[in-house]
């Protein structure tokens, strides 16, 4: 008797299949109108603020050194891993053989503030913060320079010097810096 059910597009279960999907039905139309009826949570945003994470991504800064200094060597590795390319940079030398960005450029309306810039500087000069509220109408209001972009402190990691550890200067002996080994004599592993 099943395989006649069966053959004429009926099984023995249709019937608690049509239950199942009223059911769920209903119980959707319930829950919206059990909603209806509730008072609305309404933040008033620019008087009320959410606290944000500490992690958030939103505007890019440029810190500095505890000297005072840039810490922007213009490495281009920021530029080179940015997925949309909104950072661009040129390098200079000063005259001390200190690397610097003679000018540095985010296009904030390219920018999809994924972080990837924020990790691969090695020297913490480029970092998010959780300032995420600018707006405007000009497009060209959102290309922020060097002078924009600068602070006048170290950010998240104040008191990380990139020179202190790394030195000045891509010619100066190795192992003569400070906490440094003596380079390693390469024909010393050989057996």
């Amino acid at each position: 008797m099943d395989g006649v059910l069966i053959m004429q597009g009926k099984s023995p279960s249709s019937g608690w299949q049509l239950f199942g999907a009223i059911k769920g039905l209903a119980s959707s139309y319930w829950i919206t109108l059990l909603h209806l009826f509730r008072k609305p949570i309404t933040e008033q945003y620019p008087e009320f603020k959410r606290t944000l994470p500490a992690r958030t991504r939103g505007k890019i800064i440029l810190t500095r050194s505890p000297d005072g200094k840039e810490r922007c060597v213009a490495c281009y590795l920021c530029s080179g891993v940015c997925p949309v390319s909104c950072i661009s940079m040129a390098a200079a030398e000063s005259e001390d053989g200190r690397r610097y960005a003679s000018w540095f450029r985010i296009n904030f309306a390219r920018c999809i503030f994924c972080g990837l810039c924020e990790e691969a500087c090695p020297t913490l000069a480029l970092q998010l913060t959780p300032e995420f509220e600018f707006c405007g109408t000009d497009i060209l209001h959102f290309v922020y320079e060097k002078e924009d972009l600068l602070v006048a402190h170290g950010g998240k990691n104040s008191d990380y010097d990139f020179y202190k550890h790394c030195g000045i200067g891509a010619n100066s002996e190795k192992g003569r810096r400070d906490n440094e080994k003596e380079p390693v004599n390469i024909r010393s592993n050989m057996p």
